[in-house]
């Protein structure tokens, strides 16, 4: 496969249409991830003129773990790192600069994590931090088979990417994390209107305050250590079952 250099102002502008195209159809997360990580993977091998892998890693709270790549056999080469807790992705994390490692059987650096690469038939490796929020970072890991094959050049192409890239991401984790407090209130909405429907019944049923029917249920709870909302479901189903 033939690749050309990338830097050119169309060439931007169509990554970044892509990177908006997947940020709206992609259904989760992981997805957007797997699907960022292909791109920044195309990205490289046209500036480099090589087949690169690309992976994505999270880190927080001084955690990290691999959470997205163009390939499995991308995300197996960014989990060698974070099994020995060393290489050139985790010390950009920590710096939040790039941080290169031209040649894993010429560098004095992460010796262990060296030999592991070039065990699996890579020589090279980039980490190319992103920019998040609060106290989470993400870094792009690029993998290259070849020593020298991350020019200054190419360095410079995939700093430009993860700039774009950067911002896409922190769009699609408000997102995520808008969703998933939508669901988690939805939740408990369900909830509340299973306990009301109980509370309901315990009313009819006793002819009593919608307070006195909500300590009956919540001692009910207690003493048969079952969640409040559990036993409401139970209680409602019951009664229609009762009618059916």
């Amino acid at each position: 496969m033939a690749f050309m250099r990338s830097g050119a102002a169309e060439d931007w502008s169509d990554d970044a249409n892509k990177l908006a195209d997947l940020l709206a159809s992609a259904e989760d997360i992981r997805i957007f991830l797997n699907g960022l990580t292909e791109l920044g993977a195309a990205v490289a091998s046209r500036s480099t003129g090589t087949a690169i892998e690309c992976a994505v890693t999270l880190g927080r709270r001084k955690r990290t773990a691999t959470i997205g790549g163009s390939s499995e056999q991308a995300m197996l080469l960014d989990r060698i790192e974070q099994s020995l807790e060393q290489g050139p992705c985790i010390d950009a994390l920590e710096s939040g600069r790039p941080v290169l490692l031209d040649d894993a059987l010429a560098s004095p650096q992460w010796e262990n994590y060296c030999q592991e690469l070039a065990a699996v038939g890579m020589r090279s490796t980039l980490g190319v931090p992103m920019e998040l929020e609060q106290d989470s970072a993400a870094v792009l890991n690029f993998f290259a088979p070849k020593p020298g094959t991350f020019t200054r050049e190419a360095v410079a192409d995939t700093l430009t990417f993860a700039g774009i890239a950067g911002k896409a991401l922190r769009v699609a984790i408000r997102i995520t994390a808008l969703n998933e407090a939508a669901e988690n209130l939805d939740a408990a909405m369900q909830t509340r209107s299973v306990i009301d429907t109980a509370c309901g019944v315990i009313i009819s049923q006793n002819r009593c305050t919608p307070d006195e029917a909500f300590r009956i249920l919540k001692k009910a709870s207690n003493d048969r250590n079952q969640k409040l909302h559990e036993l409401a479901r139970a209680l409602v189903s019951g009664v229609a079952d009762r009618r059916s």
